[in-house]
Order: C-alpha cells, then sequence, then structure tokens
C-alpha cells in the first residue's frame, strides 16, 4: 500500500481535493484536528487550540484513523498527518509531547507514508470558519513551517498548484500513476 499525505496551508482547498479523490474511488483518511475542534467547541471549549492535550487528541485520531485505514488499496490519500500536527504544535507554541514523539518515530519507523507529499498551495485567500480562525498571512506563515517540517523529516514536497479542482486533483493522481 502507499499512503500519500497532502498538506499545505488551512483553506487551500484539501478537503475538497480529498473529497473528489473519494468520488474518483480512492481510499481516503479525514483529516483530525478539524474533528478534535469541532467536538472539543460541541462541548463546551471555544478555543480548544489553546489547551496542553489539544495536539495530543489530534495525535491519537490521526493514529486511530490511520490504523483503522489499513487495507489492502493500493493508493490511499491522507488528508493530513501527525507531521502536520508537530508543525500545528510548533505553531500554537506548544512542545512535542512524548506522545507526539512516539507517533513521529512509529511512522518513520514503519515507512507509514510515501516520502512524496503533496503540498496543496494557498489560493491567495483564506475563509474563516469555526475552526480556522487564522487570518491569510498566519496561514502562509504556517504553510512555511509545514514545508520546512517535512523537508526536515526527509519528505520531498510535490507542489500542487491553485488551479481548479479537477486539473489539481489531475495533478495528484499523474503523480501517483493512477491517470
Amino acid at each position: 500500500m502507499q499512503r500519500f499525505v497532502l498538506t499545505g496551508a488551512p483553506g487551500a482547498g484539501k478537503t475538497a481535493i480529498i473529497r473528489q479523490l473519494e468520488l474518483d474511488d480512492f481510499s481516503i483518511v479525514e483529516e483530525a484536528a478539524t474533528d478534535v475542534i469541532a467536538l472539543a467547541q460541541a462541548q463546551g471549549i471555544p478555543e480548544p487550540w489553546t489547551h496542553a492535550a489539544f495536539i495530543d487528541s489530534i495525535t491519537a485520531l490521526q493514529k486511530q484513523r490511520q490504523i483503522r485505514a489499513a487495507d489492502e488499496t493500493v493508493i490511499q490519500f491522507h488528508d493530513r498527518s501527525v507531521i502536520c500536527t508537530a508543525a500545528l504544535a510548533d505553531y500554537l507554541g506548544h512542545p512535542r509531547s512524548d506522545a507526539l514523539a512516539r507517533e513521529l518515530k512509529r511512522i518513520e519507523t514503519e515507512a507509514i507514508f510515501a516520502k512524496r507529499v503533496f503540498f496543496i498551495q494557498n489560493l491567495g485567500f483564506i475563509a474563516p470558519t469555526d475552526a480556522r480562525r487564522i487570518s491569510f498571512e498566519d496561514a502562509l506563515r504556517f504553510e512555511r513551517l509545514h514545508e520546512e517540517t517535512y523537508r526536515s523529516l526527509g519528505f520531498e514536497i510535490v507542489p500542487v498548484a491553485p488551479a481548479t479542482l479537477a486539473d489539481r486533483v489531475d495533478a495528484i493522481k499523474r503523480c501517483v500513476g493512477s491517470v
């Protein structure tokens, strides 16, 4: 199985690309942070990212989803990964916890993800949501931090430039040899 990660700035279009890949019959694994935020907000915690346990909650859900999705599918796409969670911890000023360090080590030791990471480039703007409360300038800083984090861990960045959804999806499919 080849597991590919889609990453990039908040609001860059990752979710739309993942949805289209899913409709095109690829196995996908959902992003965890947005779901952790939504659940916490439903429980009355308005800004869960300010809590120390936030990073570990994302890490645990990502690991659970990755393990549960281990099947015989030839190609699988992940909307973010624990490496994104490490970049998020750095961005928020949270220390990289023991749980996060263990999960980073596990994915490296087990070679969970392909070394080519699809870096979905920003669209030149950002649309705020309940979970996405970030300015465009901060999103660009976060984007750079993601790229640096992946590169520092030995991953190759495959840029996916702003374009139509169909063109972005086709570029990814061509890269994995599925067109």
